[in-house]
């Protein structure tokens, strides 16, 4: 924490949240050093803002942290560590900084991007400390118990990423203690188990008037996460699969949420998911059990969802309706191959496809550059590659990438070296469109939520902790349910570890948990489960086991000697 400066009392409560709770933010500090005056319900919204913002005005200008506030937010630097190394996705861009060591699994105690997500994490918790600290006793039981579950979210990502942290639960000039494996798991599965009686009921926030506060389904929602993932976390030390089990069991219990299952205007329920209006479309709202809130106009960042949405999109691709495409994510060809294990698709062969390309625009006599909308739904139609083609032959409505002409040529994979976008097919999950056709806040800047825990991780985790306690056919029908809501053709008829795991892959691609589940499955470094570019290598290749975990920021370790180095860094 040495190097996550809270630049004021009254600057640290300065970022502006859009919490349907509260309104922005409108402070003026007495004394700038030690008085500022703010209404606690905004307060309490600012705290909830660290999820989904990165400083004092949006998009920049003024960040919690220095440096490029842009890379600085929560959710951005936790989902850089957990797929831009992963079987899903690769970064076109490899020339941004430290992004080739974290694409080719080679960081070292020195690399920027972990030590962004680490000051990050320590940041939010002392800005949870400090709440907590002066508000308890003069705010509700249950107000309180939120901000502990969020300090429980961060030290969660912490134990997850570092399998150690930087603790401490008060808000002083003390440096942090230490907490480690299982010190750490047995801490947070301790205080998850004693701010739960203390939240309001499993759903009560699931309406449009509160929907993005946590109640007690997110508590359990990552209390059942912490638990499917405790025999990692402790080193085999703690089983925990039944937890798992027992706290999706008092989600479903509850009837509070269901999936999204009905199409809405050509929309399935799994693309209203990641639509602009997740958060007032009563389908998608009663799936998501805890989102990071984000509104083009009041949520401006680089990170969230406008990261997830133009960094997909490039210029000429069709249904996109924004005007700063990053043209910088897309699809790892193994991703591909979760839905379409035959990769029997038009990019398959470049070079025909190339070709291609150009006859059709001779024959058409059509300008690349000067291409329509209509102009490359017609030519996707001839040549292949449209997002519906894709839907249909993977017979699952999960299959959301898109092999299209708009923009240019892909490839399936890079071939030798990652050069740019159209390395790969394009990813088209998450969107920046509402449902019901309404305009959204603006063309840069993305309204679409982000369901950090959604009903469908509960089922999957559900069906994994019922096969690990030998459930096979518990966990069989939990699958079948969600892939009954894909319309998926082959739906599993019998399941196994194999299965399990491109599951959670079909399921919650581009949601910035792949490495983690990869680890948990023994599979992250192994040379036993290969993807393209893994470790550097263009066919894949096996990486030292240390790199299941990442370093503590070298500069960290120098200003604090309560804190120790992960083994082999």
């Amino acid at each position: 924490m040495k190097h996550i400066v809270l630049k004021s009392a009254a600057l640290a409560f300065l970022t502006f949240g859009t919490m349907s709770c509260a309104d922005d933010l409108n402070i003026s500090p007495i004394d700038p050093k030690t008085s500022p005056t703010y209404n606690v319900e905004e307060l309490l919204a600012k705290q909830y803002g660290t999820l989904g913002l990165t400083g004092q005005k949006g998009p920049d200008g003024d960040g919690d942290m220095s440096g490029n506030e842009g890379e600085s937010g929560y959710y951005r630097t936790v989902f850089n560590l957990n797929e831009l190394n992963s079987d899903e996705i690769l970064w076109a861009w490899q020339d941004n900084e430290d992004m080739a060591p974290i694409t080719n699994m080679a960081w070292t105690s020195a690399s920027t991007r972990v030590n962004w997500c680490y000051q990050r994490l320590a940041y939010d918790i002392t800005l949870h400390n400090q709440f907590i600290s002066e508000q308890t006793g003069k705010l509700s039981d249950d107000q309180i118990a939120e901000i502990r579950f969020l300090r429980c979210l961060n030290y969660y990502q912490f134990l997850d990423l570092f399998h150690r942290a930087p603790f401490k639960l008060e808000f002083n000039g003390e440096l942090p203690g230490e907490k480690a494996g299982i010190d750490l798991y047995k801490w947070i599965d301790e205080e998850l188990t004693t701010i739960e009686p203390m939240m309001k009921e499993v759903g009560t926030y699931c309406n449009s008037s509160d929907f993005g506060r946590a109640d007690r389904g997110a508590a359990y929602a990552l209390h059942a996460r912490l638990a499917l993932n405790a025999m990692v976390y402790t080193d085999g030390q703690i089983n925990d699969y039944k937890k798992a089990k027992d706290y999706c069991d008092k989600i479903f219990e509850s009837n509070a949420y269901d999936l999204c299952k009905v199409t809405k205007n050509g929309y399935t329920g799994y693309q209203q998911l990641f639509m602009a209006d997740n958060d007032e479309n009563p389908e998608a709202m009663k799936e998501i059990i805890f989102p990071i809130r984000q509104d083009g106009a009041k949520t401006r960042n680089h990170g969230g969802s406008t990261m997830l949405i133009n960094g997909s999109r490039c210029d000429g691709m069709p249904y996109y309706y924004q005007v700063n495409p990053w043209q910088c994510i897309f699809a790892r060809k193994d991703l591909v191959a979760k839905f379409l294990p035959s990769l029997d698709v038009v990019n398959s062969d470049n070079d025909a496809c190339k070709a291609a390309y150009e006859q059709y625009l001779k024959d058409n006599n059509l300008d690349a550059s000067k291409l329509t909308e209509a102009d490359v739904l017609r030519m996707d139609k001839v040549l292949g590659g449209s997002t519906e083609e894709f839907l249909d032959k993977a017979g699952d409505d999960r299959a959301l990438l898109y092999g299209g002409f708009g923009g240019g040529v892909r490839r399936l994979s890079p071939d030798k070296m990652i050069k740019n976008f159209f390395d790969g097919l394009s990813i088209v999950k998450w969107s920046n469109v509402r449902s019901d056709g309404a305009a959204v806040h603006g063309d840069n800047f993305c309204d679409t939520d982000i369901p950090l825990f959604r009903l469908g991780e509960i089922y999957l985790t559900r069906a994994e902790a019922r096969y690990r306690l030998n459930d096979k056919e518990g966990a069989l029908k939990d699958i079948q349910e969600l892939q009954g809501r894909a319309h998926r053709k082959n739906v599993a008829q019998s399941v196994d570890l194999n299965l399990i795991l491109d599951e959670w892959c079909r399921e919650f691609y581009l949601e910035g948990r792949r490495r983690s589940d990869l680890v948990r499955f023994g599979l992250y470094t192994s040379s036993q489960y290969l993807w393209s570019f893994k470790g550097g290598q263009p066919n894949g290749v096996g990486v030292d086991a240390h790199y299941n975990v990442y370093p503590i920021p070298a500069n960290e370790i120098a200003g604090n000697k309560n804190l120790h180095q992960n083994p082999k860094y």
